[in-house]
């Protein structure tokens, strides 16, 4: 396959997937911000959001005060934020149009008409009336592109880039989205690191000394970084237990049975770089088995004791690795 054709297809995949995960986290973000807080705690989350996409300088230059109608605004119609839905669904359209002879007619017109239906949903802002409904809709194109191309494409060279763009992208966001999500629910309602084991947390109490207020909050965001990612159910009927921090980070982590954990995404990784690997894409290959096998092997005691953001700040390294690598081996090499 032509490598110009791998990179479309691939970045076509990725910009869907980022369009589907950034829709994800304002939802989970505006349904929190719905329930009884403070202003300084909403503020709170809308900043965490974007410093998930590490987007908060962009947006305090071109934007000001942190509110939800703005952060609502830059991340899903500024067409001068590079990662906004709008500009993914665009990104993902373009690629798509012009590998458009590789693809079906039914993933075409998909992607196609995902974009031209947008375009119409945010003209005038009435999205922000009800922005659940338009981030339910973001998330079931979403569904609806992989779906037809699953159902649809030969599983050739074009179908496995397809895969290895979704799933390299789905890894970095939930590691990004676990980093930062738990950092601010550890500094804010532990003061420290949450521990697994049930030591003492930075601020010399310990989880038993947790408030019944405390708790309840917690529960709040923890089943909101579950639901970001389709995990509610999922954690209820793989733990059947109350929600708690280690069991999270497990279950987001290394359980390859959950479809968004990082296990999982970096199993199909593999799996398609292995359909696609040549001369050049040993070394390559050898890195994404290696992170793979980290997670098939890995324990969450061992994670936690050796620190959470240390380990989810390596992955996203090793990813960005693994995408460059990508890029210098099959696809259009990326400009120094």
């Amino acid at each position: 396959m032509l490598s110009r054709t791998a990179d479309h297809l691939f970045w076509m995949a990725r910009y869907m997937e980022r369009a589907e995960n950034t829709a994800r986290m304002l939802d989970v973000n505006y349904q929190a911000s719905l329930l009884p807080q403070s202003a300084d705690a909403a503020e709170k989350g809308w900043k965490g959001l974007l410093g998930i996409s590490e987007l908060t300088g962009d947006f305090a230059k071109n934007h000001g005060a942190v509110t939800a109608d703005n952060v609502m605004r830059y991340m899903v119609s500024d067409a001068k934020n590079g990662s906004s839905i709008r500009n993914c669904l665009q990104a993902a359209r373009e690629n798509a149009r012009a590998v458009r002879g590789t693809l079906t007619t039914e993933v075409w017109e998909t992607q196609n008409q995902t974009w031209l239906e947008f375009q119409r949903m945010v003209a005038d802002d009435s999205y922000l009336r009800d922005p659940s409904s338009m981030f339910e809709w973001v998330k079931f194109r979403s569904h609806l592109s992989r779906g037809v191309t699953v159902g649809t494409m030969l599983q050739d060279d074009a179908f496995y880039f397809l895969r290895i763009g979704s799933f390299l992208e789905r890894a970095d966001n939930t590691a990004r989205l676990l980093d930062v999500k738990f950092h601010a629910v550890e500094s804010e309602y532990y003061g420290g690191t949450v521990i697994g084991n049930g030591q003492s947390q930075g601020n010399g109490s310990s989880q038993s000394q947790i408030s019944g207020k405390d708790i309840e909050v917690d529960f709040y965001h923890w089943s909101g970084i579950l639901r970001s990612v389709s995990g509610f159910e999922v954690y209820r009927k793989a733990y059947r237990n109350v929600i708690r921090p280690e069991k999270v980070a497990e279950l987001l982590i290394l359980r390859p049975d959950m479809p968004r954990s990082l296990a999982a995404c970096m199993q199909e990784v593999v799996t398609n770089l292995q359909k696609v690997a040549n001369e050049q894409s040993a070394d390559t290959l050898r890195k994404a088995g290696r992170l793979q096998a980290d997670l098939q092997y890995g324990r969450i005691d061992e994670i936690l004791a050796t620190g959470l953001h240390a380990y989810l700040t390596q992955f996203l390294e090793r990813v960005g690795t693994l995408g460059v690598g990508i890029s210098r081996d099959f696809l259009v090499p990326v400009a120094a």
